[in-house]
């Protein structure tokens, strides 16, 4: 995994590439969002490129080729899981840091195995998040000081990572809704996010719920809240 670092640790770092700044893609499905980033991190990186979905995230990193990409853990066309499979199948050279609101066990370690250098959440400042990016770029691995013993652990385990069988019946996409609905989400915004119809919303929550034996949508938000998946 390379040199593991804790983000805010102060050892100094220079750029792979001999100088210059990193260039950056962003990957995140609000645009409000990856706006607020380009502006924390102000001229400390260059942002070569934005995408908010798996598709087009796919299409602007194989084009515009930088030096790592700033992940979020959950898109719609199949999450950040994704984008490194299909990107770093052809691209081995490129970073990812992920870069999510979750620090749930199973979004740290499937986007790690998959392939991120680093993972740190939105909680992190301007400064923390620059200095995260020139060193994963530059070939550590950076994690949240909360996260960063966590995953030491998981990989360093002999046995892997316990896994849940009630949530292991569900297919990514049932995931992806489930998550949206226990944050609250109506199933008009959870359509919007993800790209699909409210009726397609319906049939996957109805879904969900047969298949964990839960009877509305609150018991739902319960399941998802003690398994920390929200």
């Amino acid at each position: 995994m390379g040199r593991v670092r804790g983000v805010g640790d102060d050892s100094s770092t220079t750029f792979s590439d001999g100088g210059g700044v990193p260039r950056v893609v962003i990957v995140d499905d609000h645009r409000l969002f990856r706006s607020g980033v380009r502006g924390e991190l102000g001229d400390a990186v260059d942002v070569v490129g934005e995408a908010g979905d798996v598709d087009s995230a796919v299409q602007v990193i194989e084009r515009a080729q930088p030096d790592l990409v700033l992940l979020d853990v959950h898109l719609p066309g199949g999450g950040g899981v994704e984008v490194l499979r299909r990107v770093l199948a052809r691209n081995p050279q490129i970073r990812f840091l992920a870069l999510s609101v979750s620090d749930a066990a199973e979004d740290v370690i499937g986007v790690v195995r998959g392939g991120a250098r680093g993972y740190v959440t939105k909680t992190i400042s301007g400064r923390e998040l620059a200095d995260a990016i020139v060193r994963v770029a530059d070939g550590d691995a950076v994690f949240s000081p909360r996260l960063a013993g966590f995953v030491l652990d998981a990989f360093s385990a002999t046995d892997a990572p316990p896994v849940d069988p009630e949530l292991d019946r569900l297919t990514q996409r049932e995931r992806e809704v489930l998550r949206h609905i226990a944050r609250g989400y109506a199933y008009k915004e959870v359509a919007k996010e993800l790209f699909i119809s409210v009726k397609t919303v319906e049939t996957h929550v109805s879904s969900v719920l047969r298949k964990l034996q839960l009877s509305n949508r609150h018991e739902l938000s319960r399941w998802a809240t003690a398994r920390r998946l929200v």
